[in-house]
């Protein structure tokens, strides 16, 4: 028996597609449902069968037993009350966004059955084209409850995501928003200051070095600028951590101390080895 009928999926993009073409692949739910804005998105999913069926009228979703919102932060928010005056009351909700505090606050008070999740996989590109059944495989997904969500949300929530091949940990949504602060959304920022820094006429001299350090900045600016502004306090903390020790290097550099800045340098290097180390290897960036 499968562990879920009917399955919709909010947003068909990249994150949406992915997810969609995983739980098919699994054999997880009876049929799929997909919601988009964008139409010619949900032809092309029902075209290469991501999806079973799909529409721009979030009433389609009223017969899921699981809806995943895989659309920015802010369409989330603005969906919820449409989605709860269609869904059955059995219906369990999760969402993927890589912000929680606040969209955990709203979506919890709107449904009892609700439970923060964030797999951390992803591409800086976007679009259901770029849909990759095995983006998930291996990776992590936090999952924040809190103290209104339901065992058996919790449950459910458990049973997605590890079917797909992926292992879950659970924090509150301040710690998933403080430690994202730092290993995702920072990252994004560095990558975007630093490609803002560098004159226009200088980048055809650019090698695999700038390339490699700032691919993620060709992620789309409309959503990274609702993730950076939506972790608003944490973002402020983690880029003050960030400019203390680039002011640490500055200072090396304008004193010409070789010794300081070899040890910056060397820890920068143990940290990034030890990442290595225990890291699995990921397709892309969390997002």
């Amino acid at each position: 028996m499968k562990p879920f009928n009917k399955i919709a999926i909010i947003g068909t993009g990249l994150i949406g597609g992915s997810l969609a073409l995983a739980i098919k692949k699994r054999k997880l739910c009876n049929r799929i449902i997909g919601v988009s804005r964008h139409i010619d998105s949900l032809e092309f999913a029902k075209r290469k069968k991501i999806i079973d069926i799909g529409s721009q009228d979030i009433s389609i979703v009223r017969d899921a037993d699981l809806i995943i919102l895989a659309c920015p932060p802010q369409a989330i928010m603005d969906l919820a009350l449409k989605i709860k005056k269609v869904i059955k009351d059995s219906c369990i909700i999760t969402d993927v966004a890589s912000i929680k505090k606040g969209i955990v606050r709203r979506l919890e008070e709107i449904f009892p059955n609700y439970i923060g999740s964030h797999p951390l996989a992803g591409l800086e590109k976007r679009g259901i084209r770029n849909a990759d059944a095995h983006l998930f495989k291996g990776s992590l997904c936090i999952l924040t409850p809190t103290g209104k969500t339901l065992t058996r949300t919790r449950e459910k929530a458990e049973v997605l995501w590890h079917s797909l091949g992926v292992r879950t940990m659970t924090m509150t949504p301040s710690e998933h928003d403080r430690i994202l602060s730092f290993v995702s959304h920072l990252p994004h920022v560095a990558a975007f200051s630093l490609m803002d820094a560098i004159p226009a006429k200088f980048l055809d001299f650019a090698a695999g070095g700038l390339k490699d350090t700032t691919r993620i900045a060709v992620s789309d600016p409309q959503l990274w600028t609702e993730i950076i502004l939506g972790n608003r306090e944490e973002m402020l903390r983690s880029i003050a951590h960030f400019e203390k020790s680039l002011r640490g290097i500055t200072l090396a550099i304008k004193h010409k101390d070789k010794k300081n800045l070899i040890a910056i340098l060397k820890n920068a290097k143990r940290n990034r080895e030890r990442m290595t180390r225990h890291c699995e290897p990921r397709s892309g960036e969390a997002i």
